[in-house]
């Protein structure tokens, strides 16, 4: 059986399994960190980005207040914007994070992203008079990272990391890092898994952390907000062998695409906002994958033609710039 958390270099336990919020509106999010705190969840993944920090915190507090739960009991995660990108603005937006969320410090803050952007009032995309993203081109990892350090020692955040980062960028940060980073999130799922990052994160003892694990179903109403053209097709959810291997345990899709991440000691945080969905997600402790599910499964890799976030959805916004990730194999 899978382990229920994974444990930091500094001792910190971040449990396998947490709710992602990404795309959650406001009234859905409340509801939705109700029904995961219900079903035993422990780990909430946010984002100054998603714009969902004041709602998840209003849902925090009733919890709160009502002794049914301890903040120390929690792992809460929330991310630094693209357009915070920059030493002086760590603080600035963490301080907001926890203000909005009415914490006095989170578990893990992340860099979200590697690309910077210039700030323009308070939009978070934004663009010079002809629609065109203001990149920030001076974008600097190790200052950044020096800030984020900061947070650490004044325990606004019990641990650093990052998120969407290559190797290369990576190792840049490990090789100045004061305090090493703890945990990378990134795009992994059973099409795209992320095999020789996630060994490079292992060699330097650092974590990682599955968004999109069950092949993101709300990425095509992303891509049409965002005006993006079409969305990657590719469905984890309906793949014959994930299929016959659910039937095999008597398990939904999803219990087995999420239940291959963890056995690979990698944590998932599934988005839902469905409350039967977000309780069903959490069932995933009480059953294994054998050794030749696994290898069936490790098969369906796609390797980069199974990544669905990448220049193709994102050029526009990240193309050109000197810290684009995707740039490189991985």
């Amino acid at each position: 059986m899978a382990a229920k958390d994974v444990v930091f270099f500094n001792g910190q336990k971040m449990p396998i399994v947490g709710l992602g919020t990404w795309q959650s509106s406001v009234e859905e999010v409340i509801a939705a960190v109700d029904a995961a705190l219900e079903a035993g969840y422990r780990h909430i993944d946010t984002a100054y980005m998603y714009q969902n920090e004041a709602a998840i915190g209003k849902a925090l507090k009733k919890w709160f207040d009502s002794g049914r739960l301890k903040r120390e009991e929690l792992f809460i995660v929330t991310k630094l914007p693209l357009v915070g990108n920059r030493a002086e603005s760590v603080e600035k937006y963490l301080k907001r994070s926890l203000a909005a969320l009415q914490l006095d410090y989170v578990d893990l803050y992340l860099i979200h992203h590697p690309v910077g952007f210039m700030e323009k009032g308070e939009d978070l995309w934004p663009t010079d008079d002809s629609g065109n993203t203001l990149q920030d081109k001076n974008t600097d990892h190790v200052s950044l990272w020096k800030a984020m350090e900061s947070q650490v020692d004044a325990g606004r955040t019990r641990s650093i990391g990052l998120s969407n980062f290559n190797a290369r960028q990576i190792k840049r940060i490990v090789k100045c890092a004061r305090i090493q980073p703890a945990n990378l999130q990134v795009e992994l799922h059973v099409y795209f898994q992320q095999k020789e990052l996630a060994a490079f994160c292992n060699a330097l003892d650092i974590t990682v952390c599955a968004y999109a694990p069950i092949g993101s179903p709300g990425l095509t109403d992303f891509v049409k907000k965002m005006g993006r053209g079409s969305a990657p097709t590719l469905r984890p959810l309906s793949d014959p062998v994930v299929e016959k291997i659910a039937k095999k345990h008597n398990k939904t899709a999803a219990h087995i695409l999420l239940r291959h991440i963890m056995q690979r000691g990698i944590v998932v945080i599934p988005k839902s906002v469905n409350p039967s969905r977000i309780k069903q997600n959490f069932e995933v402790f009480d059953f294994a994958l054998s050794e030749e599910d696994m290898q069936e499964l490790n098969a369906l890799d796609r390797g980069k033609a199974g990544r669905m976030f990448d220049n193709r959805l994102l050029g526009s916004r990240y193309g050109g710039h000197p810290e684009n990730p995707y740039d490189d194999d991985y």
